[in-house]
């Protein structure tokens, strides 16, 4: 059996010190990442197994830590945190993190967890857990929200990178406009198909050399819309 790889991210070497030595000695291999930029780094250069999170570091918030690992990665998430309000805890899960647990903790429990959690993930069927993508001259990096076409940085609005995320996770396939909706605009606007046609449009335009043929985002009419690489 291959040795399971786990980040732990969090700023108090008290905790990452116990975490680190209760893991190894269950012959699991130990990352350490001290804030939000190096665990989002470590990510995207390893392969890891499970990410423990602190939601309190001291440059980026957890959340947006876990919004950045779920641009490419279905990796486990489980937050450790001594914020207990249950809209903290709603907002965690909602980001994408699969678990939440409270601080202070026994370590039983949470490598229970851990465990449970490493059973019920599924590997990545095609390997495509890199956040770069490379689609002619765009380059998509799903770590750090960011694309550039022939070398030079491509500014979008927040909602054209949404909506430019969710096609490109979903790259090769049909996306139906109720869904690019509801995952863009939220569940309200399911129906509002003029959304798609105004952003669509100022995306080809933006990353497109030629938007009225487009090689990479496609609209299939009455069906929906494809990123292709």
């Amino acid at each position: 059996m291959s040795t399971l790889t786990a980040l732990v991210v969090d700023d108090e070497p008290a905790l990452v010190k116990a975490l680190s030595i209760n893991l190894r000695a269950r012959h699991w291999e130990v990352i350490t990442a001290a804030d939000g930029a190096g665990a989002l780094e470590a990510v995207a250069k390893r392969r890891i197994d499970v990410v423990v999170l602190d939601l309190g570091l001291p440059d980026l918030d957890g959340i947006q830590v876990i919004e950045g690992i779920r641009g490419w990665s279905k990796v486990p998430i489980i937050v450790l945190s001594a914020r207990h309000d249950s809209d903290e805890k709603v907002a965690a899960l909602d980001a994408g993190a699969d678990d939440y647990v409270t601080k202070p903790f026994g370590m039983d429990e949470l490598l229970a967890r851990l465990r449970a959690m490493v059973r019920r993930a599924q590997p990545s069927a095609d390997g495509d857990d890199s956040p770069l993508i490379e689609a002619g001259s765009l380059i998509i990096d799903l770590s750090r929200k960011k694309v550039s076409r022939d070398g030079i940085d491509v500014r979008l609005t927040p909602t054209e990178w949404h909506l430019l995320e969710v096609l490109v996770r979903n790259r090769g396939r049909l996306v139906s406009p109720q869904q690019l909706l509801g995952e863009v605009w939220g569940p309200g606007y399911r129906t509002e198909t003029n959304y798609l046609r105004v952003y669509s449009a100022q995306l080809r335009r933006k990353l497109e050399h030629d938007p009225s043929h487009p090689k990479h985002l496609i609209t299939e009419p009455g069906m929906g819309y494809r990123f292709e690489l």
